[in-house]
């Protein structure tokens, strides 16, 4: 009996029942019946051997099923885990089978397909394992792999490899980096080339329906794509051409995938000097295709294309003549809108820069004279050879064309060995005449008797030829022109190269406030790599990307950091004293004109560094007071830097030499170098803060008796020498000189009060001995000064200190008087504690000691009796007088110093408030007016109930000509708006304006106000349209381009759809209040900035009688029009009538008047009469046109008019203006039979285009007339023209 047997999947095959001679499982013995069966076939099995199974076989599966019941827990785990091993060690025997010659096998010495297909089923079935990717599955992925290679080489099994590897991609995702090494390894290893053609046609001819419908296989295509051309990309560039029509398909991914295998292929086959025409001719159409997905519709892709882009720079395999285009597509994605596209683009300038081929060092300004130089050298060398006279001619260029013309060709032969005997016999002719005419004549024979002989005979004899002096410094001169020429294009390429960069570095600064954290770190490692290579202003960017220190974001704060360990903290050097005297002079550079805000950011850097347990730390803090003392000669800007850094880095070590310190710095010397001194005192300044924050109290006395024990030891005081001087920096000094002392001395009022004097008397004595009428203005400015900056450190020391002083009084003495009291009765403690409570025990102690402050500051600082007194009429005085008083320090010394003295009380600053609104008005110095900016703002905070009705003042210098003045004001208005100081009101308006400011960072900081009001709840679109109404106003002369361009980012902040609805009410309620036509065109432009949507075109259209008289202006109607384009994209179909309803009817209006259009619901009640040639086809004009647009007609208008039964006049519409535009020839609408009716919209309109065509080879004609006439003139004139334009058309 003959059994088919099929090898079951699983173990439950084996009892369904089969076909026919299909074995199956009979009877599954139950387990208390099984020992018997199992008998019978042991003794089967020794009498019939191996052939007994086919008779007990269920026996057998039956012990089999009774077994695996039976195993549970760890006993199945442990048969699974040797089940992988025991797979494992079957693909090896079965790879080592099939590499055998098993051919003998079978009857015919062919391989059956059944045994094919049973071992390749097993192997994809294998495939279909989620976890074959993984790294476990390594050995069994290989071991496939490899079995499939066999089967593919020797037993034909290409066909259906591809086949299957398609099929298995389609629906397993996770198989396409394993098929990717499959195909690799097939191809390469196995010598099948064809399988990648196969696979890769069959993924060609997928089309864009097919990708759509199949999600997950166009990822898995993709990926098997990309990861296939990374490994064999020599093997993908025949079959690329297939691919390439994916490009222009719909799936992104596959774009995606075909654009990376091209760069693979592009970085690792087609680059180097040795391509052939054919290879540079395909790199260059790659490239080509590479550059025109920059601009693809997907941000995906262009990403990925810049990723593409920075792996070629990287690997340099971009041409040199690609570096220009493809840096300033490059430079262009910077602003692109996807976040991953700008950080690729950084990427790609980055990997630009490190790999450039031009120069280690790239500043176009540097560039620049080196250019010019040899531009000017390369002009000189042609014009010397174009003008040079052109020399007698060679005897082989007169004598050969005649000879070769006269002789004939069958005398001209002559015996080769002879003619070159006659070149070695040249050698030995001495004459230089008889020379040349030897060469002439042996020329010419050469000539006539190689003319039929052989190539190689004649190359032979022309590279004996002696060469001629003319032609040697002729090449010469040909080779050091053109090296002349390759040398101007590197510099041009180069200077190119550096433009684009810098270029580049504008725009990428601007981002290192941008609120993306990763686009920020992209920016900030650009940074560093055009600060490395010295790119022109790129230490700006390092400045810039300096205050991101203080950033809350963990990320960026350490990016900025490491970006300043890169280039500042990594010093190089064989000893540690070279690599700290290496870190000191970076540190120093840093420092050099560095403001008061960078030396803050510096030091958390610094501190960051040195807090990190540097090994350096001590040899640096040596070297820095090395300088700082002058023990090392050094210029003053290390002096400086050192003693800032030190008080970075050393703090510890300055407490400890604070005697030094003051020593070197404000000692006797201290005239010689005050800002050495300025810097001195700032140290001691912020090493004082610290401990004061810290609250080291011990530390903190330790510095104030140092200080005051060197002031009163000092013989004169460091401040007092400077005033009768005229040095630039004593003022600079003298600041943070009079903010130590109040801080620091026990008795500063004293210390100022002796310093005043002995600075007066200084002054004094310097004036009169040189005159006693004028006193020198320089000395006497620092004087006012100096009184100003003690004025308002007195004023701050009453309310800092004495009043610090005052409550930790009070505090002890509480505190003593309820030890003293003792306990007492609970009535008396139940009121104290509820007065506790209320806040009513301290709050009345507080306010008594606030009062006594005030008045001591009204009554007692500007006593008579006081010093400071003394001084505020002479600045009154000087502030009042310009004309007298012009000098500009003493201007502006005097106006800070009285703005200080009105710090003071409310008396004072009432008093002189007018003054110092006329000084900010009317000052000519921009100086003058950015401090008084300052002060009043101060002020306000001050004294807000005295500065209110001066508020317009400060607004009116935003528009203050200067920019330093107007980027104060703004900052100044900034503050006081957001710290709620000032009430936001229209005058925000003038803040608006900046918005479009010619100094990009007056821009930066307008936008930077409105950023931080939008953060208020409903600010920004409350004060919209009063600053729509300020702005369109005539009087002011705004132009239209400003106020769209204002509007579009203040409309940016208006995101709520409740905000929108109310917005388009309200701006189309002040179409009735406005005035001129500019006005109309401005609200109309303010609502099609919203964000319309449904609620908010229904309120569009409720307020249509706002509006609708206005329409017929275009710049009223256009703005409405596109409100209607963006409503249709994707608006649903209801929708969508509603709003093609509305532009109807906006068209309607405006072509033909408001009068003249009858509204929706009496064209519903009475349909228009006649037929459907009667009809008016409204047409849209283009946003762009300028003058009222005329709808048209079609062809059919070309009919004889018919008598209409009513009595109107038919109406004539006209073609737009806009057809005049196109080109001669073309086709405009034509006029309407209908005849005139419409004689007042005819005449509102002053200008028309009529548009006359024949049919067929009929020239166009346009005509233009103005009509200024009556009525009646122009029917008749329309008429006149009409028929005679049929009676034209009939003749012909």
């Amino acid at each position: 009996m003959s059994w088919d047997f099929f090898v079951p999947l699983c173990v439950g095959d084996l009892v369904k029942t089969g076909g026919i001679n299909q074995y199956v499982v009979q009877d599954v013995v139950p387990h208390k019946q099984l020992p018997p069966y199992i008998c019978k076939f042991k003794a089967a099995l020794r009498s019939q051997g191996p052939l007994c199974i086919l008779e007990h076989f269920d026996t057998g599966y039956s012990s089999f099923c009774h077994t695996q019941g039976g195993k549970k827990g760890k006993a199945g785990g442990d048969g699974l885990l040797q089940w992988d091993s025991e797979r494992e060690n079957v693909l090896q025997a079965l790879l080592q089978l099939l590499q055998l010659d098993i051919r003998s096998l079978w009857s015919l010495s062919l391989v059956e397909e059944e045994f094919i297909s049973c071992v390749t089923c097993c192997c994809y079935k294998l495939l279909e394992n989620p976890t074959i990717s993984h790294v476990k599955s390594k050995p069994t992925r290989d071991c496939i792999i490899h079995l499939l290679g066999v089967l593919i080489k020797k037993y034909n099994h290409l066909l259906g490899a591809s086949v299957k590897v398609i099929q298995l991609l389609q629906h397993f995702e996770q198989l396409s980096s394993v098929f990717a090494q499959a195909v690799s390894v097939w191809s390469t290893e196995y010598g099948v080339r064809a399988i990648i053609g196969e696979v890769i046609r069959e993924i060609g001819q997928r089309s864009s329906e097919e990708l759509a419908r199949e999600a997950s296989g166009v990822k898995a295509f993709s990926s098997f794509i990309a990861e296939l051309g990374s490994l064999v990309p020599e093997l993908m560039l025949p079959n690329i051409s297939v691919l390439i029509a994916h490009l222009e398909g719909e799936s992104h991914t596959m774009r995606v995938a075909v654009c990376e295998v091209l760069g693979e292929i592009l970085v690792r086959v087609l680059c180097g000097d040795g391509l052939d025409d054919s290879g540079k001719a395909d790199r260059d159409r790659f490239f080509d295709t590479l550059q025109e997905h920059l601009h693809d519709t997907h941000s995906h892709v262009r990403a990925r294309v810049l990723q593409v882009y920075a792996r070629i720079v990287n690997s340099k395999a971009l041409p040199l003549c690609k570096y220009s285009e493809v840096m300033e597509l490059a430079v262009g994605r910077l602003m692109d809108k996807s976040i991953n596209v700008v950080k690729s683009a950084i990427q790609l300038l980055a990997a630009f820069i490190a790999h450039n081929p031009y120069s280690c060092k790239l500043s176009s300004a540097d560039l620049k004279k080196p250019l010019e130089k040899e531009a000017a050298k390369l002009k000189e060398m042609k014009e010397k050879l174009e003008g040079k006279a052109p020399g007698k001619d060679e005897p082989s260029d007169v004598y050969f064309p005649l000879c070769s013309d006269l002789l004939p060709n069958d005398e001209t032969k002559a015996n080769t060995s002879l003619l070159k005997e006659s070149w070695v016999l040249l050698a030995s002719i001495g004459s230089s005449c008889m020379k040349w005419c030897v060469v002439t004549v042996l020329y010419i024979i050469q000539h006539l008797v190689y003319s039929s002989g052989s190539d190689e005979d004649t190359a032979e004899l022309s590279q004996n030829l002696p060469p001629t002096p003319q032609k040697e410094v002729a090449e010469e001169e040909n080779g050091e022109l053109k090296k002349q020429e390759m040398l101007v294009q590197y510099l041009k390429d180069t200077e190119t190269f550096a433009l684009q960069v810098e270029r580049a570095i504008s725009v990428i600064n601007s981002m290192l406030y941008w609120k993306t954290t990763s686009v920020v770190q992209e920016a900030v490692q650009f940074c560093v790599t055009v600060c490395e290579f010295s790119v022109a202003n790129s230490v700006s960017g390092v400045r810039k990307m300096l205050p991101l220190v203080w950033s809350t974001d963990t990320a960026i704060k350490d990016a900025v950091v490491q970006a300043y360990r890169r280039l500042y903290l990594n010093p190089q050097g064989e000893t540690i004293r070279v690599k700290a005297h290496t870190l000191v002079d970076s540190l120093s550079e840093l420092m050099v004109d560095a403001s008061l805000g960078t030396i803050q950011c510096l030091e958390e850097i610094v501190q960051e560094f040195f807090g990190g347990g540097s090994n350096l730390q001590s040899t640096v803090v040596q070297v820095l007071w090395e300088r700082f003392t002058g023990k090392r000669e050094t210029s003053g800007l290390h002096r400086r830097a050192a003693v800032l850094l030190l008080g970075m880095a050393a703090r510890e070590v300055v407490l400890s030499n604070l005697d030094t310190l003051c020593s070197v710095a404000l000692g006797e010397k201290v005239t010689e170098d005050f800002l050495l001194a300025r810097d001195s005192v700032l140290t001691i300044c912020s090493i004082t803060d610290h401990v004061r924050v810290r609250r080291h109290k011990s530390s903190f006395e330790y510095v104030r008796l140092g200080l005051h024990r060197f002031m009163l030891v000092s013989s004169s005081d460091p401040t007092a020498p400077g005033v009768v001087m005229e040095d630039p920096y004593w003022q600079s000094f003298m600041e943070p000189a009079v903010r130590l002392l109040y801080f620091l001395s026990e008795s500063p009022d004293q210390l100022c009060s002796r310093l005043l004097q002995r600075c007066d008397a200084g002054q004094m004595q310097d004036g009169s001995q040189e005159s006693n009428e004028q006193v020198n203005c320089v000395c006497l400015a620092q004087l006012l000064a100096l009184c100003g900056c003690v004025a308002f450190w007195q004023v701050s020391h009453l309310e800092r200190s004495v009043s610090a002083e005052l409550r930790r009084r009070r505090g002890e003495r509480e505190e003593r008087e309820e030890k003293e009291k003792g306990p007492s009765s609970k009535h008396a403690a139940n009121e104290s504690a509820m007065e506790e409570e209320l806040g009513l025990i301290g709050a009345s102690a507080e306010d008594t000691e606030a009062e006594l402050i005030r008045n001591i500051c009204e009554t007692e600082l500007l006593a008579e009796e006081n010093l400071l007194c003394a001084f505020l009429p002479l600045l009154v005085r000087v502030c009042s007088s310009p004309g007298h008083y012009s000098h500009p320090q003493l201007t502006t010394a005097a106006c800070l110093a009285l703005s200080q003295y009105m710090m003071i009380s409310p008396s004072v600053c009432e008093e002189n408030v007018r003054l110092m609104f006329t000084v900010l008005e009317r000052s000519t110095l921009p100086v003058v007016r950015a401090n008084a900016i300052i002060a009043l703002g101060d002020l306000t905070v001050r004294f807000p109930n005295i500065l209110e009705p001066w508020t317009q003042n400060l607004y009116a210098r935003l528009s203050d000509e200067v920019p330093s003045v107007r980027q104060t004001a703004v900052t100044v208005l900034t503050q006081l708006v957001l710290k709620d100081v000032l009430k936001v009101k229209g005058q925000v308006s003038e803040v608006a304006v900046l918005l479009i400011d010619p100094e990009h960072h007056i821009t930066s900081l307008a936008l930077n106000f409105f950023n931080e009001l939008a953060s208020k709840d409903n600010a920004i679109y409350n004060l919209l349209p009063d600053i729509i109404s300020r702005l369109s106003d005539p009087e002011r002369g705004m132009t239209s381009e400003d106020f769209n361009t204002i509007m579009k980012r203040l409309f940016s902040y208006i995101t709520k759809e409740r905000q929108t609805e109310s917005l388009v009410e309200k701006l189309c309620q002040r179409f009735r209040t406005a005035k001129t036509e500019r006005q109309w065109c401005d609200l109309a432009m303010s609502l099609s900035l919203l964000s319309m949507c449904e609620r908010g075109f229904k309120r569009l259209q409720e307020c249509w009688e706002c509006y609708s008289d206005k329409l017929t202006e275009p710049g009223v109607y256009q703005p409405l029009l596109s409100i209607t384009a963006k409503l249709r994209r994707g608006a649903k179909a209801q929708f969508k009538a509603q709003v093609d309803e509305f532009e109807k009817r906006l068209t309607a209006v405006h072509t033909r008047g408001l009068e003249n259009v009858e509204s929706p619901e009496m064209n519903e009640e009475n349909p228009k009469e006649g037929g459907s040639s009667e009809k008016t086809v409204m047409r849209t004009p283009l946003p762009t046109r300028a003058k009222p647009s005329v709808s048209g007609r079609g062809d059919d208008s070309f009919v004889t008019p018919q008598k209409s039964r009513k009595s109107k006049k038919p109406v004539i519409t006209f073609s737009s203006e806009e057809d005049e535009e196109d080109e001669e020839g073309e086709c405009c609408h034509f006029i309407n039979s209908s005849g005139i009716t419409d004689r007042e919209n005819v005449l509102k309109d002053s200008y028309y285009t009529f548009s006359f065509f024949r049919h067929d080879q009929f020239l166009f004609c346009q005509t233009k007339y103005l009509c200024h006439l009556k009525m009646t003139c122009i029917y008749f004139l329309f008429t006149q023209l009409y028929l005679g334009l049929q009676r034209h058309i009939f003749i012909k």
